[in-house]
């Protein structure tokens, strides 16, 4: 796994590897995913480094919320709350995680199909 100073998320949120951004506050940072999988496709990721689910405690509760809400807003500045999307937060290689730094991808424009995997 990743450590902080090797992430390829922390990397983007420095702003050493370029990235199309979607959206960013004091807290959390949202880019384009180079690999889309639907029309609309962001990343959202909090600036705080955690490698992944298992790292969060109840003190993070409020952060995770605050990135859903974020994740609302995307979705309706992008023209898909209406018709329908995605937040899948991948935990672990077995689940598909392959950035070690906990990140929720935002996704639609498209049908989704069940189960997803």
């Amino acid at each position: 796994m990743n450590t902080q100073k090797d992430c390829l998320f922390c990397k983007i949120i420095k702003g050493d590897i370029p990235s199309k951004k979607a959206y960013e506050d004091e807290r959390v940072y949202a880019f384009f995913d180079i690999n889309p999988q639907a029309p609309v496709h962001i990343l959202i990721i909090p600036k705080k480094h955690f490698s992944g689910l298992l790292d969060l405690d109840t003190a993070d509760n409020e952060l995770i919320g605050y990135i859903h809400g974020i994740a609302a807003k995307l979705a309706r500045e992008h023209n898909i709350a209406n018709r329908g999307f995605r937040i899948v937060t991948n935990s672990g290689s077995d689940a598909g995680q392959t950035v070690f730094h906990i990140h929720f991808h935002l996704i639609g424009g498209r049908p989704m199909n069940w189960p997803p995997g």
